[in-house]
């Protein structure tokens, strides 16, 4: 049995689905909040669902039970409902969560993390940082997947990529490449791990096939579009503006990330797919997708 924590975002949703298609018998771990149609979906797809929240322990207790493997993806920077904190999730409770897995005797902990190289310190870089730290730490094996900007989220218009009216927001100059993956390509490694014992007690980079500078990207999807992008550009100054200031966590954390895509995030996927062949998604692949809908 295989637990997937977060599994009614993005990235967990996917992973269910993958899982389920490799013939594996998957509980997501959900909360009583929970959207409706999302639990439904992931029913019909013949996931066993489990009421749990990384805040209250005995809940992760009962989660683990029976289960050999573990996925997660949660966050509350995705995700906030009341008690909902970097401290309280992505910090403590995935400590409690590898405590829980270790006393279950869960044969493998999948975490999907962030670049190991963050410039920008942060709230959820610090929570990250000590998360992979407790499972190199030894208690249960362990694969921690250092995922890149995921080209859906960064390259759509809730962070200003308006591709259908043909504009786009860049952070910095736009000028300094980026290994934009997709979050496709992250679930089938996860999933992939499970069965890859090369992967175990590894720290695996996850990034595209490409180090594409925004610019770059901006003018891949003129050509597919076949139409040019006005590109408003937020200043670097601003941005450092804002980290500086901020004083919330969640802010925090949000600034450092957008002055990490400023300064680039460049990755070398090799070592990766060396441990796990796979053909990965290209941002032209991804523009080509989006045009079409």
């Amino acid at each position: 049995m295989v637990l997937v924590v977060g599994a009614t975002g993005l990235l967990g949703s996917e992973i269910c689905r993958s899982l389920r298609k490799a013939g594996k018998q998957v509980r997501a771990m959900v909360r009583k909040t929970s959207s409706p149609e999302k639990l439904e979906g992931l029913r019909s797809a013949g996931v066993d669902t489990v009421a749990a929240d990384l805040k209250d322990p005995s809940s992760l207790a009962r989660a683990c039970e029976t289960v050999s493997e573990i996925i997660t993806t949660a966050s509350s920077t995705f995700s906030r409902q009341e008690g909902d904190s970097i401290a309280s999730v992505d910090h403590a409770g995935y400590v409690a969560l590898i405590d829980a897995a270790s006393k279950a005797g869960v044969r493998h902990f999948v975490y999907t993390s962030i670049p190991l190289d963050m410039r920008f310190d942060s709230p959820l870089v610090q929570a990250k940082r000590a998360v992979e730290d407790r499972l190199t730490r030894g208690g249960v094996p362990y694969t921690v997947l250092a995922g890149n900007f995921f080209m859906e989220v960064w390259l759509s218009p809730a962070l200003g990529f308006d591709y259908q009216n043909s504009r786009a927001r860049v952070y910095g100059s736009g000028e300094r490449p980026i290994a934009w993956v997709s979050y496709r390509d992250v679930a089938a490694f996860a999933v992939a791990s499970l069965d890859c014992s090369a992967a175990q007690n590894r720290v695996l980079s996850i990034g595209g096939p490409e180090n594409l500078a925004p610019l770059e990207v901006v003018r891949i999807f003129s050509e597919t579009c076949g139409r040019p992008f006005g590109t408003t550009h937020v200043p670097e100054a601003a941005l450092r503006a804002d980290y500086d200031s901020a004083a919330e966590p969640l802010g925090k954390s949000f600034a450092s990330l957008m002055l990490q895509y400023a300064s680039g995030c460049s990755m070398d996927p090799s070592e990766t797919l060396s441990v796990m062949p796979r053909t990965l998604k290209t941002v032209r692949e991804y523009a080509v997708e989006v045009a079409r809908q």
